[in-house]
């Protein structure tokens, strides 16, 4: 992979991580047109550097629900700080199961299958329609709740289902309120990236060669600085625009993929 290209990346997952539109579909189709000719587990390496780095961005932006949310634990009470940290931790459950036991199986949806990705993209149009139409309440996240939007997260670990689409379209189906949505959803991607990220240098899977580390470093840096440029703007959009736009853009990239993908691989 060249410079250039993981530069571009880079911005691709910034701009991508916040909306509903599936950043690692986004990655897997720009890598598709940039020629990436990545094997899976490097392609799957470069995507969860760019997540991480998206994820500080969000530790940025959130620093003080982080603080508070720390805050309250510290404390050792039974406050609102330490269930909504409970409610993260449930969250991260069914994804981190796939991600210990089913990780080869999903580095292979990793290595641009654009006609897959456009199928899952289409899966998110779906939802997204759904979740639009669905009454808007001030209902918090419960932690039954939270378990059901840690499933939606588990299986947004495909490339093309957006992880903020499927887990706010899921809240809101279940009738949280979308601002609580919204916040929930991104800040309970925080500590698992962390996990998996911490979870790869103990175990020595992350390896970045002097040939990749420029590469890797580029991509970081530009995903991180897009993703702190459009973290705020994009959160309010998310909050504050219909889900139904995020789904006609989802439709129409997952059908221009599924048909580009049948007609360079028929």
């Amino acid at each position: 992979m060249e410079l250039i290209d993981a530069i571009l990346l880079g911005i691709i997952q910034g701009l991508t991580e916040f909306l509903p539109v599936s950043s690692s579909g986004h990655l897997e189709l720009g890598k598709a047109l940039l020629g990436d000719t990545s094997v899976p587990e490097e392609s799957l390496l470069f995507t969860v550097v760019l997540h991480f780095a998206t994820a500080l961005s969000t530790l940025v932006v959130f620093r003080r629900d982080v603080w508070e949310i720390l805050s309250g634990l510290l404390r050792f009470k039974n406050n609102e700080e330490t269930r909504f940290s409970l409610k993260i931790v449930i969250s991260m459950v069914p994804a981190a199961l796939i991600g210990l036991f089913f990780e080869a199986e999903l580095e292979q949806f990793f290595g641009g299958n654009i006609v897959f990705v456009g199928a899952m993209l289409l899966g998110t149009a779906a939802l997204l329609f759904l979740a639009d139409r669905a009454r808007n309440t001030h209902r918090k996240v419960s932690f039954l709740d939270s378990l059901i939007i840690g499933g939606a997260q588990a299986i947004a670990m495909l490339p093309g289902i957006s992880r903020s689409g499927a887990t706010i379209a899921t809240s809101v189906l279940l009738g949280v309120d979308k601002r609580k949505a919204a916040r929930f959803s991104f800040l309970m991607v925080v500590p698992l990236i962390l996990g998996k990220i911490a979870k790869d240098l103990l175990s020595g899977e992350l390896k970045l060669g002097s040939e990749n580390m420029a590469v890797m470093g580029a991509g970081f840096l530009a995903a991180f600085v897009a993703g702190l440029l459009a973290c705020t703007w994009m959160i309010r959009l998310v909050r504050n625009s219909k889900l139904t736009y995020f789904a006609v853009y989802c439709l129409v990239v997952g059908l221009v993929a599924i048909l580009a993908g049948t007609w360079l691989h028929p």
